[in-house]
């Protein structure tokens, strides 16, 4: 099974925590509720997973991620092991990001592999992120109570 790795940027705004969630690219989900994710990637061969995890987030977002990482652990989804790292900061929602390639009835389209990103309060955030996902925003939020 594939090894999945993300980053989960949190903040605390007025007592609430909020979540930078990415919006999944291209026409499968563009009229999803649930077409929202943690920014994450395959890792590639002798790398790291907090490692892989970065160079992810920088090219879907153009963003670099550096600090402190608390490791929220593995959940497995349909098809492949997802591992996450929860980053304090603020990061702002102007993206740069790749370009997913995929062939679809002999022809090949390009979009973006994520369109945009957003700052969600924890319970709209759970209510927006794929369910294999959700798991993640329950263990931060664990996390952060526990700070």
């Amino acid at each position: 099974m594939k090894l999945s790795c993300g980053i989960l940027p949190y903040k605390i705004d007025n007592g609430k925590i909020k979540v930078y969630l990415s919006r999944f690219g291209g026409p499968f989900w563009k009229n999803k509720k649930r077409s929202w994710g943690i920014i994450k990637g395959e890792v590639k061969e002798g790398e790291s997973c907090l490692n892989g995890a970065k160079r992810e987030f920088f090219e879907e977002t153009g963003k670099r991620a550096d600090g402190d990482f608390t490791d929220l652990g593995e959940a497995k989804s349909s098809n492949k092991i997802i591992r996450v790292f929860a980053l304090k900061g603020d990061f702002d929602t102007k993206i740069n990001s790749n370009l997913a390639e995929v062939k679809y009835k002999g022809e090949i389209f390009k979009f973006p592999e994520i369109d945009r990103v957003e700052w969600f309060d924890i319970d709209k955030a759970k209510e927006r992120i794929v369910k294999s996902q959700e798991i993640f925003l329950e263990r931060l939020e664990r996390m952060v109570a526990g700070e």
